[in-house]
C-alpha cells in the first residue's frame, strides 16, 4: 500500500475543489518539474497559497517568470495571488520560468515552455499509471496550510496498502492531533485510507505532527508495519513584526560628523524563522521637525545613522522619527508595524559666551574693600547649568596692584566685580580695567582672538580720610649722651588732601626709657635725660617710640619714630670673667679676655696692664702678656701659695678709656678647675663675727653657767636625800627616768667643772661633773626646760651632756666629736654621767 492523491472514487467529493499545476523550468538544463495545489474556488489578492523548493534552480538562475498575470512566486518559492480571482472547476497551471537572460531570450523561452507544457501533461498522465503499478506501503510527507479556509473536513492524502489486493484492510492513525492534544485534528476513512483535516491549525503553536497509521485485517491481522506519517504546517504570513519598544529614546551630540551612529532599533516576527514572512525591512517613514533629512536607517539591521554634520542643538534641540518594519523583505504586501524614536540633541561647547555691552562704568570710594562695584552679563546660547553655560571671568588689565576681582555669580551666571585693596583718590582717580569671559569647559574657539571682551572704567571717589602716617617708621640720628634738653626733627604725618602737616596734632605712645618728649604741635621731640646706647630696650643701636597724629575730625594714624644713638666712647674695656682659677699643678698662667660696649671704632685693639704700678707686691707676684687684640695671659711668679688672691688689671681701648677689673685668681691643687671647685668648697674659712654676734655669745656663755650651777646644786641635793619621786612630778619640767640607782658607792662630786676655750681648732669641747662610774654603771638625769630634752654626748663610754637651750630652742655641744663649735644664744651646762647598763 502506498499513499496516493485521490481517484476517480473522490472527485465526486472535491467538486468544489480546483487543483492549481505549476511547471517549474530553468533554462539552463531541459529539467523539470510540476507542483499542485489545492486551493478554493475563491482567492482574494495577495493571498498564500503555497510553497515550492527553488533552491536547486537558484543555482543557475536570478530572474523569476510567471506564465499567469494573477499569481507571483518569491525568491523563498512562496506562491501568491496578484489579484482576486474565480477558479471554475477545472485545472488551472502556470509556468515559473527561472533564468538569467535578458529580454529577448526570455520571449524565446516562453514559447519554447508552451511546448514543453503540452509534453509536460503527457508525461505526468503517464506517471499515474506508473505511481499506481508502484504504489507501497511508504511514508509520503503532507503539509497543511495555516489558518486555512477549509472546507473542512479537509482532504489532505490517501493511505492503501498493496495487500488490500488481497484482504479486506481497515486503516487508522494515532498519534498528537488524533487522540492527543489537539484531539480529533485528523482523521482516516476506516475503508479507504483518505486522510482529512477538521479545523484550522496554527503553525506558531503546532509546526508539525508526528502520526502513525495502521493497516489491519478483519481478524485483527497486521500485514503492514506501523507507517510513521509527517503532516507538515505551512506558515501563513499571520503574524505582524512587533518592535521590543514602543518609544525609542537616543541622544547624539550636536555638530557631529556624518555617519555617526544614534542607536539601533530592533523588532521580532513569530512566524517561521529564514523565511520572507520573517525577513524583516526597517525605514523611516516621518521626521519631526520637518526638515531635511538628517538621518538615515539602515533597512536590514534598524541601524540609525546621522546623514548631516549641521546637527545644531540650539536651533532643536530634539527630534522624533515615526519608523516602521515590515516582514516579507519590505515588499508592499508585507505585514509592518510602526513605532516612535525620539533622538535628543546633545550640548557641546560650540558657542562662545559674549558680553552684552562693550563697555561699563562704575564709582567706588577711596579706603573701603570687599565691596561689590558692578556686575556684568554674558549671553551663552549653550545648555543653562551646564558646563559648556557657565562662565569664568578674568581681568586682562589694569589690576597689577590686585585691588580688584571678578568672581562669577552661580545662580545668574554674571560677573561680579569687587574692591579688595583699599583705592587711594590722591594717587589715582580713574582705573580701566580689560576683563574677558569664557566657559568652564574648553572652546573650540579657545584663542585669545576669540574670547569675548570688555572694559570697566572705574572712578574713585573721594574721601576725608584723615592724616596719613607715611612713611610708617621715619629716622633721625642722636648721639648717646646728649645733654638734656637737646632737640630733634621728631615724627611728621601729612594730610592728603592738602599734603601738609598744617593742624596735626602729635602724642606720644610708647616710650620704654622715657627719654623723650613730643611736641604736640610739630612733633618734634626733646631729650628729657641722658640717652644710653648700652640699654636694654635698644635694638641694633636703634631707640623706637610710639607717635599718635590726629587731625581736627579726631581721625587718627600711628607711626614709629626709630632714634639711632650715635656710639660715644663712653665705655671703657672689661672683663667679663671675674674669677681665674689657676691649677698650680698642670698650668703656671692663664687667659683673660677683656670686652667694651661701644662700636669698634671705640673697642680694641686693648691694652692690659696691672694697676698699682707702684705697687711692688702684686709686679712681684703677677705678670701680663698680651695674645691678641682682645686677650692677655695672667701668669704668677716665684712659688706662691695656694689660696685666694686679688689681681686689679686696667684695660683701655684703642682711645685710652680705660676701666680696672679687680680678678679674684685661686691658685689651686687640682688637676682641672672642676676639681678645684669641688675642694674650694670644703676649704676651712675665717669666721668673722660681728659685734652683735660677740654679744650673743657673751649672754649665751653666761647663761650657760647658771643652768650648769642649778644642775650642780640639785644634783647635790638629790644624792643626800634619796628618795622616790611623786607621782605628780610627771607633771613638771623634771622628767624621773626609768633608771637603776647608782649603788651607795655612788660618789657625787659638786667641786667645780673643767672648761675650754672655743677657738679655731677642731679640738672637743667637755665639761666633767662627778667623779668616776664603778662596776660599769650608767645614770641619766635628763632636764627638760620649755618641752626641751637636753641630750648626751657619749665618748668612751661617758655621756656628756650640755643641756639647756632658751626659749624652746634646743642646742648639744658634741665634745666627743671633731668639728667647728657654733655659738648661739643657747645656754650651757655641762655635766659628766658614768654609763649604766639600762639607760632610758
Amino acid at each position: 500500500m502506498a499513499v496516493a492523491r485521490p481517484t476517480g472514487s473522490a472527485s465526486g467529493a472535491l467538486c468544489w475543489q480546483l487543483l492549481l499545476t505549476l511547471a517549474i523550468l530553468t533554462f539552463a538544463c531541459d529539467a523539470c518539474k510540476t507542483v499542485t495545489l489545492h486551493v478554493p474556488s475563491k482567492l482574494d489578492a495577495v493571498k498564500y497559497i503555497g510553497r515550492v523548493n527553488l533552491k536547486e534552480c537558484f543555482k543557475s538562475a536570478n530572474l523569476i517568470h510567471s506564465s499567469d498575470p494573477d499569481f507571483q512566486i518569491l525568491e523563498d518559492g512562496s506562491v501568491y495571488t496578484t489579484n482576486a480571482i474565480l477558479l471554475s472547476s477545472a485545472k488551472r497551471s502556470f509556468t515559473v520560468l527561472l533564468s538569467n537572460t535578458d529580454t529577448q531570450e526570455e520571449k524565446k523561452i516562453l514559447v519554447l515552455l508552451e511546448q514543453q507544457t503540452k509534453v509536460l501533461r503527457k508525461r505526468r498522465s503517464q506517471e499515474k499509471v506508473l505511481i499506481r503499478a508502484k504504489r507501497r506501503w511508504a511514508p509520503i510527507p503532507c503539509s497543511v496550510s495555516e489558518n486555512s479556509l477549509g472546507p473542512f473536513p479537509l482532504f489532505l492524502q490517501q493511505i492503501q496498502s498493496d495487500t488490500a489486493q488481497n484482504y479486506t484492510i481497515y486503516y487508522s492513525i494515532s498519534g498528537p492531533g488524533v487522540d492527543k492534544e489537539p484531539l480529533n485534528l485528523f482523521y482516516v476513512e476506516r475503508d479507504t485510507g483518505n486522510l482529512f483535516c477538521t479545523r484550522p491549525v496554527d503553525r506558531e503553536k503546532y509546526p508539525s505532527f508526528e502520526l502513525v497509521a495502521f493497516a489491519t485485517t478483519k481478524d485483527g491481522y497486521t500485514p503492514e508495519f506501523p507507517l510513521p506519517l509527517l503532516i507538515r504546517i505551512e506558515d501563513e504570513n499571520d503574524n505582524f513584526p512587533i518592535f521590543t519598544e514602543t518609544t525609542y529614546i537616543f541622544n547624539v551630540s550636536e555638530n557631529c560628523r556624518v555617519g555617526t551612529t544614534v542607536g539601533q532599533v530592533c523588532a521580532t516576527d513569530k512566524d517561521e524563522p529564514d523565511t520572507l514572512h520573517t525577513r524583516l525591512m526597517y525605514s523611516i517613514i516621518e521626521q519631526l521637525p520637518a526638515s531635511r533629512t538628517l538621518f538615515f536607517m539602515q533597512p536590514a539591521t534598524g541601524v540609525i545613522t546621522t546623514t548631516s554634520s549641521q546637527l545644531d542643538r540650539e536651533v532643536t534641540d530634539k527630534y522624533q522619527l515615526k519608523i516602521k518594519v515590515q516582514d516579507m523583505d519590505g515588499q508592499y504586501f508585507g505585514l509592518q508595524t510602526t513605532a516612535t524614536c525620539i533622538i535628543n540633541i546633545g550640548d557641546v561647547n560650540d558657542n562662545l559666551p559674549t558680553f552684552n555691552r562693550l563697555s561699563y562704568e562704575t564709582s567706588v570710594e577711596e579706603n573701603i574693600i570687599d565691596v561689590e562695584i558692578l556686575r556684568v552679563a554674558v549671553t551663552d546660547k549653550d545648555l543653562i547649568n551646564t558646563a559648556n553655560w557657565r562662565a569664568n571671568y578674568t581681568i586682562l588689565k589694569g589690576n597689577e596692584n590686585g585691588n580688584f576681582k571678578i568672581v562669577t555669580d552661580p545662580k545668574t551666571n554674571e560677573g561680579v566685580l569687587y574692591v579688595v585693596k583699599p583705592l587711594n583718590y590722591e594717587e589715582k582717580q580713574e582705573m580701566t580695567l580689560q576683563i574677558s569671559v569664557v566657559n568652564e569647559a574648553p572652546n573650540f574657539a579657545s584663542s585669545r582672538s576669540t574670547m569675548s571682551m570688555a572694559t570697566v572704567t572705574v572712578n574713585v571717589q573721594n574721601q576725608d580720610e584723615g592724616p596719613e602716617c607715611r612713611p610708617a617708621v621715619q629716622i633721625v640720628r642722636i648721639k648717646e649722651n646728649a645733654p638734656g634738653s637737646t632737640k630733634g626733627i621728631g615724627y611728621k604725618a601729612h594730610d592728603p588732601e592738602t599734603n601738609s602737616s598744617s593742624g596735626i596734632r602729635y602724642k606720644k605712645l610708647s616710650d620704654p626709657e622715657g627719654w623723650v618728649s613730643v611736641d604736640e604741635n610739630s612733633g618734634s621731640i626733646t631729650i628729657l635725660r641722658s640717652l644710653d646706647r648700652e640699654a636694654r630696650t635698644i635694638r641694633n643701636g636703634i631707640y623706637n617710640i610710639t607717635i599718635l597724629a590726629s587731625d581736627k575730625g579726631k581721625r587718627t594714624c600711628t607711626g614709629t619714630l626709630g632714634i639711632i644713638l650715635e656710639d660715644v666712647n663712653d665705655n671703657g674695656p672689661f672683663i667679663p670673667q671675674k674669677t681665674v682659677i689657676i691649677c698650680k699643678t698642670v698650668m703656671s698662667s692663664a687667659e683673660i679676655v677683656a670686652v667694651d660696649p661701644d662700636e669698634p671704632i671705640h673697642g680694641p685693639p686693648f691694652d692690659f696692664s696691672l694697676e698699682g704700678v707702684s705697687d711692688s707686691e702684686v709686679l712681684r707676684m703677677w705678670r701680663l702678656t698680651k695674645i691678641n687684640d682682645t686677650a692677655a695671659r695672667l701668669s704668677y711668679l716665684n712659688d706662691l701659695q695656694f689660696g685666694e688672691y686679688t689681681v686689679p688689671v686696667r684695660v683701655a681701648d684703642r682711645l685710652g678709656q680705660s676701666l680696672v677689673t679687680q680678678l679674684k685668681v685661686i691658685l689651686c691643687d687640682c688637676v682641672t678647675q672642676s676639681d678645684c671647685d669641688i675642694r674650694s668648697s670644703v676649704i676651712p674659712r675665717r669666721l668673722i663675727l660681728g659685734k652683735w654676734a660677740i654679744l650673743a655669745i657673751v649672754l649665751g656663755i653666761a647663761l650657760l653657767f647658771c643652768v650648769l650651777f642649778t644642775l650642780v646644786c640639785g644634783a647635790t641635793g638629790a644624792a643626800k636625800k634619796p628618795k622616790v619621786f611623786p607621782d605628780d612630778l610627771a607633771q613638771q619640767n623634771l622628767i624621773v627616768s626609768n633608771t637603776e640607782a647608782p649603788g651607795d658607792d655612788k660618789v657625787y662630786s659638786t667641786n667645780g667643772f673643767t672648761t675650754y676655750t672655743m677657738g679655731g681648732s677642731t679640738q672637743g669641747i667637755c665639761s666633767t661633773l662627778g667623779s668616776g662610774v664603778k662596776n660599769g654603771g650608767q645614770e641619766t638625769i635628763e632636764m627638760v626646760k620649755g618641752g626641751q630634752t637636753v641630750e648626751p654626748c657619749q665618748e668612751a663610754g661617758h655621756h656628756h651632756t650640755l643641756g639647756l637651750c632658751k626659749g624652746g630652742g634646743q642646742h648639744t655641744l658634741d665634745s666627743c666629736r671633731g668639728g667647728q663649735v657654733e655659738a648661739d644664744n643657747c645656754r650651757y651646762a655641762y655635766s659628766d654621767w658614768n654609763p649604766l647598763e639600762d639607760t632610758l
